[in-house]
């Protein structure tokens, strides 16, 4: 195993429970290649980190665009493994996670649910987390990708078209990962506590008060609605225009721009 070019990063990292740091050129996916290794007590704390992803993916199978060495694109198994019944929380705290690196580099976002950050209403990066559920336990591995340099086809593959990091400002791809990394070691204790991690990303996402347009799996036709706040167990809680209040479940929906 061999960190490559991020070598210095986990030089920077040592110490910590995410030292470990593996580079791929070219793979499928850094998340498949994560859900091999959960089983793995070793594993825990690995970082996959590739150039490039073949098949990379976002939510419910959508693809993952990006050319190659414009985006950065990681998975980390979490340390340790978490109640079974607490998995909800770990794409939301990835999620805060990854919103403090890139303001730790000067570009700040909000967190829109359930898996996405927006620059200026517009996509920069999202989440995926996989598990392997073992009886009251689980081991996690969350995927994220970042758009860090605009590429020449990405408004023509991506709909809506997506925001760059370097819209805003220049940044290694290395000193993201290190500052994400190190956001991941800072606040390991939230993933105890879920309503801190509810608290902290209803601010990032700025609700209560923030309009959404929601189309559910099962209709034709998106709906407009304020949200209100996320719920226990990953849910988001909006009212509709004609006040009608409900919880939108995690695997019912998606979001659109």
């Amino acid at each position: 195993m061999t960190a490559g070019p991020y070598a210095e990063v986990a030089r920077a990292l040592a110490g910590t429970a995410f030292a470990s740091i593996r580079y791929v050129e070219d793979t499928e996916s850094t998340n498949a290649d994560a859900a091999e290794l959960l089983s793995a007590r070793e594993s825990g704390g690995l970082t996959i980190v590739a150039e490039y992803q073949r098949r990379g993916l976002g939510r419910k199978g959508r693809v993952w665009h990006a050319a190659a060495g414009t985006s950065l694109l990681f998975t980390t198994i979490l340390p340790d493994a978490i109640p079974s019944d607490r998995l909800w929380v770990a794409p939301f705290w990835v999620a805060l996670c990854v919103r403090a690196g890139l303001a730790d580099r000067g570009v700040t976002t909000i967190v829109q649910w359930p898996n996405d950050l927006l620059l200026d209403d517009r996509k920069i990066a999202g989440v995926l987390c996989q598990s392997s559920v073992m009886g009251a336990n689980a081991r996690v591995a969350c995927g994220v990708g970042i758009n860090v340099n605009r590429w020449h086809d990405a408004a023509a593959l991506i709909t809506p078209p997506p925001a760059f990091f370097d819209d805003v400002a220049s940044v290694d791809r290395r000193a993201l990962l290190q500052a994400i990394l190190w956001q991941y070691e800072r606040s390991r204790s939230m993933l105890k506590d879920p309503h801190r991690v509810v608290e902290a990303w209803n601010a990032a996402a700025r609700l209560p008060g923030r309009r959404y347009r929601i189309v559910l799996d099962d209709a034709a036709q998106p709906f407009e609605a304020i949200g209100e706040g996320l719920e226990t167990g990953g849910g988001l809680r909006v009212r509709r225009d004609d006040g009608t209040q409900e919880t939108i479940s995690l695997a019912d929906a998606r979001i659109i721009r």
